[in-house]
């Protein structure tokens, strides 16, 4: 899959794309990550992308033309259809779109600054509109790399099959609790917090039910929005509901 990256800030993403488990995605070529410097496609002597917003304001707005001109060098070079912008006012970033993303051939990544982009490019060339959460960030850049993270590391051979399938949201849950070395771990006054002996017992089973039910009691107590998806998704079992119920939550 391909992403092309347009920003003013293609600097930004190079550490990104040469350190950490997920540049083996890059460096194998599974995820193909080329970046566009905007101001390349400006049409004046001073490299000019933004301009003051009609009807008065604070900030600048970037302009139409650059990126569109942008935008047609992307796709004469063979990039990919679809469009991401990456807004306060888009959807909001899950799992579930990223595995629909990573599934797909890539698309472009529209990273935007300042006060946004004009909304005729928009309504003309963005298939998707992108946002972390509720609050704002200085451009897209930031939650363009988040979204080439989580792709990468779902393609074939950068993690262990089994990493990426116990996650958090894999199956609509918070993960549960992990444990090292050493088994007892000694701290002030004399405190000492030892590894769950289930996790010692060798018992497979036990330990699958046991991480299961850390699962649900922590997406139970920190988001209880996921228990009700995951019940109305029919992921829960009777094994499941009992120990929620236990939970007296």
């Amino acid at each position: 899959m391909r992403f092309d990256v347009v920003t003013l800030f293609p600097e930004l993403f190079r550490p990104h794309l040469e350190l950490g488990i997920t540049r083996r995605a890059y460096s194998a070529d599974c995820v193909d990550v080329r970046l566009w410097q905007l101001r390349d496609f400006a049409d004046d002597a001073y490299h000019r992308v933004d301009d003051r917003p009609y009807g008065g304001g604070p900030g600048m707005v970037l302009l139409a033309g650059p990126l569109t001109r942008a935008l047609q060098a992307v796709r004469d070079d063979g990039g990919a259809a679809a469009v991401i912008h990456f807004t306060p006012t888009g959807r909001r970033l899950d799992q579930a779109l990223v595995a629909e993303i990573a599934a797909g051939p890539g698309a472009v990544l529209l990273c935007g600054r300042y006060e946004g982009i004009d909304q005729r490019f928009i309504d003309r060339h963005v298939t998707l509109e992108i946002s972390l959460g509720d609050f704002v960030l200085s451009g897209g850049e930031l939650p363009a790399l988040a979204l080439l993270d989580a792709v990468a590391r779902l393609q074939h051979g950068v993690l262990n099959a089994p990493s990426h399938q116990q996650d958090s949201f894999s199956d609509g849950l918070l993960e549960g609790p992990s444990y090292s070395r050493p088994e007892r771990l000694e701290g002030e006054g004399g405190r000492v917090d030892e590894v769950p002996a289930v996790l010692l017992s060798g018992h497979h089973g036990q330990i699958a039910r046991w991480r299961r039910e850390r699962a649900l009691e922590m997406t139970a107590r920190r988001r209880p929005d996921l228990i009700a998806a995951a019940r109305d998704a029919g992921r829960l079992a009777k094994d499941d509901e009992r120990f929620l119920a236990g939970l007296g939550l």
